[in-house]
């Protein structure tokens, strides 16, 4: 940004968004002048646009709000939320995965497609949740063996003998997620039985 214009306006708003932040906190003056070290007729003239904000006063106000310093002149904007993951095979399956912040958990749309496979039960560290978006879900869970449909979901320790495929009649939609032990999410709905 070299527009000089455009940093004029920006220093212009500083003042009001000191003085909105400095609101919002329910502070004073006196107390902010206490914290920052900055007298407080030096921050009345910063918050009514008397003086120009330098970037030694912007620090200590952001030190004191906890706040990054473009946060206080306006110039933080959001990160592209999207996610742009290619999908990965595994196994003959389609794993999109949906987060892109490292850790856990992991959000995952998987595509199953439709094969008749016999079931191959592993197991591992973890919990895991899943959604069925469509198409009809065979999981095998320990020595349960059951098909999910649409709207259905299921959750479960992983260190159980799991497996899970289309169970022949089409492809499969799943939203899955999956984190460490512990580390459970729940389906907090309603359930109205038919």
């Amino acid at each position: 940004m070299t527009d000089p214009q455009q940093i004029e306006s920006m220093l212009l708003a500083v003042g009001p968004r000191l003085r909105a932040l400095r609101r919002e906190r329910r502070t004073t003056l006196a107390a902010l002048a206490e914290s920052t070290g900055i007298s407080a007729s030096t921050l009345s003239r910063l918050e009514s646009g008397q003086r120009k904000a330098t970037l030694e006063l912007l620090l200590s106000i952001a030190g004191a709000y906890q706040v990054s310093v473009d946060e206080l002149i306006g110039t933080r904007r959001a990160a592209d939320p999207r996610v742009r993951v290619e999908p990965r095979e595994v196994d003959g399956a389609l794993a999109y995965p949906l987060t892109k912040q490292p850790g856990q958990p992991q959000a995952f749309k998987l595509v199953l497609p439709t094969r008749r496979l016999e079931p191959d039960p592993r197991t591992h560290e973890g919990y895991e949740w899943i959604y069925v978006l469509s198409g009809r879900l065979r999981l095998v869970l320990g020595d349960r063996d059951m098909t999910l449909g649409p709207g259905e979901a299921a959750e479960f320790d992983t260190r159980f003998p799991h497996w899970m495929g289309s169970n022949g009649d089409g492809p499969v939609e799943v939203l899955a997620l999956f984190g460490k032990q512990g580390e459970r999410a729940h389906l907090r709905a309603s359930t109205n039985r038919r």
